[in-house]
């Protein structure tokens, strides 16, 4: 092999190297491809969290239009409301009973 070869040869070769260096770590490269994909694959995940959330709050939006049992117990629940013939016991710590009507 001439040196003309040779030098032509190393420096294809290093032209190919620094080819790949590029293709892998250059704007857009292979390490950018995949961050890429691991961002598009959590906002998959997360779209699809939210989906779920939507689709709950959607039936507790139409649970709370249509069904007065349910409205009922949303009521009694969070507001701590109760019906008129009703009568809630409360227990004071030491034992002593307290009525409230």
């Amino acid at each position: 092999m001439s040196l003309k070869q040779k030098i032509l040869l190393s420096l294809s070769i290093l032209i190919i190297f620094s080819l790949l260096l590029f293709i892998i770590f250059g704007d857009n490269g292979l390490v950018d491809l995949n961050l890429l994909k691991k961002e598009r694959h959590r906002l998959i995940e997360k779209n699809a969290e939210i989906t779920m959330d939507n689709l709950s709050l959607y039936r507790e939006s139409d649970r709370l239009e249509h069904d007065p049992g349910y409205i009922e117990d949303v009521v009694r629940r969070e507001l701590g409301l109760i019906g008129e013939d009703e009568v809630i016991f409360k227990l004071k710590n030491n034992g002593e009973h307290k009525v409230k009507r």
